[in-house]
């Protein structure tokens, strides 16, 4: 075991010291209330107390438990009394104890003080906490105490009360465990995306945090404008809720339409990925206000190094269905442009995929997932010197043929053992391994290291290695200032989520980015909600039968394909259909109502569903055949010109063939194909009618969508990625001009799908409508006809 020197002090915990001397102490609140020093209070979430202290000018702010024992540092500058903690309780202010000290320096600093086993603790990142309801649990204070686990994934609601009181638990607890011999660590919360309009997600009922578009809806926008608002709005939110990392954002090129992925990017054109990407780190990594980082900060991850967007067939890497991305277009410096255009971000995510040519031969000799792939690491940290922290993507230390693993990813790594798996990714330059909790295998791996160091096969030793590893990792701790102030003020918190001044900019851009593709005959045109107040409206319901996955069996939805309750406060009456359903709650057949005193039928779809990451979408589960994903609702069979006999990916089988995963002669599987028999209920009951009843169709998408089932009998068409109900309804009544363009092209057909190339852009054949308009990247429609640049 490596300690550091000032770590050989005696005294067994921080909570046990009182530091004395004519350089520290806590100055009364009522003394020092002058703008020159520094001041204290006391504050309390109700569970855990501690104390806040105000630094004069541009000092930060400071926190630390009120019975950690912590005293404070102070030092007289230019006139005024600063206050820095002692974490170590030595007496004397430290280099990473020093505010005023770079991030890299301090981290630097702190790296050689820390014991093998801290930084081995530092590399893990946690699975998924869901439940911050349940508060500091004792599986936590496990893996905080025995794993010197620091970075924790905040996985459930954007609660304010729940969140707060469960952080700073967590923050205090980690302070109790701080002794000389292992100095103060506090916890990094992360996050994936949470603020996303059209998504269940971490999304609780009621106005807990700012929703906004997806990435795809704030590329349809075509305004970096709104993420620029995004980036500054929503890192706030993430402060206030402890949050100091964000799982984003994810920067795939979407160059395969049918990718289960694509509603998370940016979309499929490469300067727009760039530009968006640079803007979403900017944004996160700054503070309002101020140059550079502050208290409004968050790292930013960009993944996933080096695309994981061209899955063959569009089948996902989250499972061993779709482990393969391909390059039959050679086109893989595209996807790798806009991760090297945000190099500043603190941290990268890299991706699950084995990379192929078009020749189904690894791009780069390697028949590896990305975090076992030396020559993607290296392109990423030698060839562009990247210095940030590399993170693997969740589970990618476990293999699917361990015994009882439900989720596992470790692509071409599946014969080593857990240890072995480590101990590559440390070699190919990663630092952190996502999604693990045990420290064990990670000091397997630094015994594996020096042991190569020794014979010679390592060119540095292993503790010189770990703490290159914990410099990186310190540095996303001391960047937002966690080392300063780790505590979260309750109510301080609770104004600056989903504040009316974030709500009103989320909004602005989820109506900025609905997509209007058709128009016929001035369907939609300028309105006020008076004009809505009398009429009625009929909305259909459809049913989502699921898919099963590696967490169980899928899940039925059904219900209105638009919020009946959101469109209340538009219409004067919501008519629906009635359902006739089965002894398991499912439907067997739906009855329309009468139309004949309906003014308007809005028919809200989702994209068809193939199935989400964990389903393993394309291969039945027990027969072992593969199918198609599909981008229309009714089965499609892939027996066209242009779909593969023969496919690029594939396994080597014990004989050196590789395996066959094509789907030639297959049909694809659609879980929602309701909303489409929703759409066709809908005309026909408009037919019955005898009424001249507009149908506005009211697509909420997740990828292209082929639009010849239901464009030509629609009356209009609006188009939204990640946005809500209300936003679709007021775009769709003519209550907001449409402003949104596609991110993304429609196709013609599915036979167009085929055709195009997985890792090239834009290659489809667009769909074109009635009007002559095709639905091309960048096509979108306001009320004088397509927008033009």
């Amino acid at each position: 075991m490596t300690r550091g020197a000032k770590g050989a002090a005696a005294l067994s915990a921080i909570a046990l010291i009182a530091v004395a001397g004519c350089t520290s102490g806590t100055p009364d609140e009522n003394e020092t209330n002058d703008s020159s020093a520094f001041t204290t209070r006391e504050v309390t979430d109700g569970k855990t107390e501690f104390v806040v202290v105000t630094n004069p000018g541009d000092g930060p702010v400071l926190s630390y438990g009120a019975d950690s024992g912590i005293e404070l540092l102070t030092e007289e500058v230019d006139g005024k009394k600063l206050a820095f903690k002692d974490m170590n309780a030595n007496g004397s202010l430290d280099t990473w104890e020093d505010w005023r000290e770079t991030a890299q320096d301090r981290a630097a600093a702190l790296s050689e003080e820390l014991t093998v086993e801290q930084i081995a603790g530092l590399m893990l990142f946690s699975s998924h906490e869901r439940s911050q309801a349940d508060g500091l649990t004792d599986a936590q204070k496990e893996y905080l105490k025995d794993s010197r686990l620091r970075n924790v994934l905040h996985a459930g609601p954007s609660d304010v009360q729940a969140t707060v009181t469960w952080a700073n638990a967590m923050q205090a607890y980690t302070e109790s465990l701080a002794t000389a011999d292992e100095p103060y660590i506090p916890v990094n919360f992360a996050s994936d995306p949470r603020s996303t309009a059209g998504s269940g997600g971490y999304n609780a009922e009621g106005a807990d945090i700012s929703r906004w578009p997806s990435n795809l809806g704030l590329a349809a926008t075509f305004d970096t404008q709104h993420m620029d608002a995004f980036a500054e709005l929503s890192s706030a939110e993430y402060r206030a809720l402890g949050i100091t990392t964000a799982l984003s954002p994810q920067i795939d090129l979407a160059t395969e339409p049918r990718w289960l992925r694509v509603g998370g990017t940016f979309g499929e054109d490469v300067d727009q990925n760039t530009e968006l990407a640079a803007s979403y780190v900017t944004g996160y990594q700054g503070t309002t206000g101020q140059d550079g980082w502050g208290p409004e900060s968050v790292n930013s991850m960009i993944k996933h190094w080096a695309g994981d967007g061209p899955g063959e067939g569009g089948r996902e890497s989250h499972t061993d269905v779709g482990k393969y991305g391909v390059y039959p277009g050679d086109n893989f410096d595209a996807h790798t442009k806009a991760f090297l255009g945000s190099l500043d971000s603190a941290a990268v995510m890299t991706a699950y995929s084995i990379a192929l040519d078009g020749n189904g031969e690894p791009l780069f000799g390697e028949r590896v997932g990305t975090a076992y792939d030396d020559a993607r690491m290296n392109l990423l940290r030698k060839d562009n010197n990247y210095q940030g922290v590399v993170v693997t993507d969740w589970s990618v230390t476990t293999s699917v043929t361990d015994p009882d693993a439900k989720l596992g990813t470790a692509w071409g790594a599946g014969d080593l053992t857990v240890d072995q798996r480590h101990y590559e990714i440390l070699k190919t330059g990663h630092d952190m391994f996502g999604g693990n909790n045990a420290i064990e295998p990670v000091l397997a791996a630094h015994a594996l290291w020096q042991a190569d160091f020794e014979a010679g096969v390592n060119e540095i030793d292993a503790d010189s290695r770990f703490r290159e590893s914990g410099a990186r990792i310190l540095t996303m701790f001391f960047n937002p200032g966690l080392y300063e102030n780790a505590y979260l003020d309750l109510d301080e918190s609770k104004k600056v989520l989903a504040s009316d001044d974030k709500i009103e900019a989320g909004y602005s851009a989820q109506l900025d980015s609905v997509v209007m593709l058709k128009n016929d005959g001035e369907t939609i045109s300028a309105s006020d909600a008076a004009a809505w107040k009398d009429k009625t409206v009929y909305i259909p319901r459809n049913y989502n039968t699921g898919f099963d996955g590696a967490f169980g069996p899928g899940e039925y939805v059904e219900g209105e394909g638009i919020d009946v309750e959101v469109a209340k406060e538009f219409f004067a009456e919501v008519v629906t259909d009635e359902a006739v359903t089965d002894a398991d709650g499912k439907v067997t057949s739906y009855t329309a109502p009468d139309l004949s005193e309906v003014d308007l039928v809005l028919v809200g779809m989702d994209s068809p569903d193939s199935g989400s990451n964990f389903t393993k979408a394309g291969r039945d589960a027990t027969t072992g055949e593969w199918y198609p994903l599909s981008l229309q609702y009714r089965p499609y069979t892939a027996d066209g010109a242009n779909v593969r006999q023969t496919s690029i990916s594939g396994d080597i089988l014990a004989d050196g063939s590789r395996e066959n995963r094509s789907y030639f002669g297959k049909t694809s599987r659609i879980a929602n194909e309701s909303d489409l028999d929703a759409f066709d209920r809908a005309v026909a009951a408009i037919e019955a009618s005898g009424q001249d009843i507009p149908v506005v169709t009211v697509l909420k998408a997740i990828n292209p969508v082929v639009p010849a089932e239901f464009e030509s009998r629609s009356d209009a068409i609006v188009v939204g990625f990640g946005t809500s109900d209300k936003a679709l309804i007021e775009v769709a009544l003519g209550l907001y001009e449409p402003q949104g363009r596609l991110p993304m092209q429609f196709p013609k057909d599915m036979d167009t799908v085929e055709a195009q190339l997985e890792d090239v852009a834009k290659d489809m054949t667009p769909y074109t409508d009635a009007a002559g308009n095709a639905y091309d990247y960048g096509f979108g429609l306001n009320y004088s006809g397509p927008i033009t640049d």
